[in-house]
């Protein structure tokens, strides 16, 4: 049974990022049970977003491993998941790794790797090796930007050399990132500062999950 959290308790946002989410036939999830599947460990206030594994949710305190633990059981492999507070989030999705000139110019979209925890230096210089002018490097606290001149798929970027170097991440646009920090961050934030002013809060938009601020950088879209 879900029980409410105390009410002297304030619960801290958090954005969860799954690792290989619906790749292959056997690690298929949808969001309606990724939501009960969070509610069941605990979660209050549970949202998904896309596919890709990505769900929002309230708890007092970090809850990956017992989240991690629950979905293992009840899915029946490996779950990894990458948490950020929503402090990280908004930070993360206003961060500008590249220069905007080099972001336009690219035919590829900015890619971000969410890791588990920061890399040592001598890590981070092996990593940062290997870029090269068609795939722009750059690390921030616990990601790793990248800016591929194209298509990932077709990248030369070494990316089986990047894996052992990093260890376990999960990959998304930085149009995802913008897009959720927008929509369950950003947006749920002036509804609580309207209702707490008494003021009707901010209409949503019936359609699509809503796009992303207005961004100087058409790249980073999703």
């Amino acid at each position: 049974m879900n029980v409410p959290l105390p009410a002297t308790i304030r619960p801290v946002r958090y954005a969860a990022f799954l690792r290989a989410v619906n790749l292959g036939r056997n690690r298929r999830v949808t969001g309606a049970d990724l939501k009960r599947l969070f509610e069941e460990a605990g979660a209050e206030d549970v949202s998904t977003f896309r596919t890709s594994g990505n769900v929002v949710f309230e708890a007092p305190r970090d809850m990956t491993r017992k989240l991690e633990t629950h979905l293992e059981a009840e899915l029946g492999h490996e779950m990894v998941i990458f948490m950020r507070t929503e402090r990280e989030l908004k930070s993360l999705a206003a961060h500008e790794p590249f220069p905007a000139r080099e972001v336009d110019a690219s035919k590829g979209k900015l890619q971000v790797l969410l890791l588990g925890s920061k890399p040592p230096a001598a890590t981070r210089k092996k990593v940062l090796a290997l870029a090269t002018d068609e795939d722009r490097l750059a690390f921030g606290d616990r990601e790793l930007f990248w800016l591929p001149s194209g298509g990932t798929q077709g990248s030369s970027l070494d990316q089986n050399a990047l894996g052992k170097l990093l260890g376990k991440a999960t990959q998304r646009t930085m149009g995802t990132i913008e897009q959720l920090a927008a929509k369950f961050f950003v947006a749920a934030l002036l509804a609580v500062c309207a209702a707490a002013a008494g003021l009707a809060a901010p209409t949503a938009a019936p359609a699509a999950p809503p796009a992303a601020e207005p961004s100087a950088h058409p790249k980073r879209a999703a």
